[in-house]
């Protein structure tokens, strides 16, 4: 039987990097099982407290933290050591050795990544994008995206969109309807266009489970593997004739499309900079 691993995920800040870091380790070890537990804006001793005491109840705990206050730090790597959990700091290496590159001490300063600087509101700009111009919406500025993604229903495109939109892309995401027409400007708009494909079988299980949880009773031709054979089929040839790039996003996780799509981003960049 799999063991159960309990990840206790301790940040100073959002915690968004353990999450990234956390999903990199568990993939590569896929057959256990997990359970997560959040600990964002860990910055007093009786939060200490806290933690511990969870980690004592928890079946197998493991402390993945990112904090520089030492302090804090220091508690923490001192009770894992009296009741024998495993903790590891993810900067406690990389920050000395990179005061020792630079010749400069680090700011120790907890969410010192989330100042409010142009990047910071690069983001939210993109992030407003994003949703403003989710599954369709506004498509009179869609033209005016980083990336617009096509996809027939239920390819991830929001959830990708919106990961995108966390990294700084404007998106638009646009669905595809059998015989539908798209304005001739997002075609021929500036964005990075990228078609996301799919196994036919595994969208009808995911509409059927759509339907269900909808507990829609009407929609007998959206989860018809041949009614959706014609949607994939016709999507490729739209893509195929505008010459938009394809991701088959059937055993990918939204990560992993998002990661593909900004490589293709990247690309077609460094074509219009040559």
């Amino acid at each position: 039987m799999n063991k159960t691993f309990n990840f206790f995920l301790v940040s100073d800040s959002t915690g968004e990097t353990l999450d990234r870091i956390y999903l990199a380790l568990k993939a590569q070890f896929p057959d256990n099982n997990y359970k997560i537990h959040h600990f964002a804006f860990m910055r007093t001793t009786t939060q200490t407290a806290t933690l511990i005491e969870a980690c004592k109840k928890a079946e197998n705990p493991i402390i993945l933290y990112t904090l520089v206050e030492k302090q804090t730090t220091n508690h923490i790597i001192n009770e894992c050591k009296t009741f024998n959990i495993p903790c590891f700091g993810l900067l406690d290496y990389l920050i000395p050795q990179f005061e020792k590159i630079f010749d400069q001490k680090a700011t120790l300063k907890p969410s010192g990544q989330h100042q409010l600087n142009k990047e910071y509101y690069k983001k939210i700009e993109a992030m407003q994008f994003t949703l403003q111009h989710d599954d369709g919406q506004r498509l009179d500025t869609a033209v005016d995206a980083d990336i617009i993604i096509f996809g027939v229903s239920r390819t991830s495109k929001t959830p990708t969109s919106i990961y995108l939109g966390e990294r700084g892309y404007k998106v638009s995401n646009i669905p595809l309807v059998l015989h539908q027409i798209l304005p001739e400007d997002i075609y021929k708009s500036k964005a990075v266009k990228v078609g996301l494909t799919i196994d036919p079988k595994r969208l009808s299980d995911v509409r059927k489970t759509r339907i269900t949880i909808l507990n829609d009773k009407k929609s007998s031709t959206y989860a018809d593997i041949s009614n959706i054979e014609k949607e994939i089929d016709e999507a490729k040839k739209l893509f195929n004739s505008k010459k938009i790039p394809m991701i088959d996003v059937t055993r990918k996780s939204v990560e992993e499309s998002a990661a593909s799509i900004i490589k293709i981003f990247e690309i077609e960049k460094q074509k219009i900079n040559d």
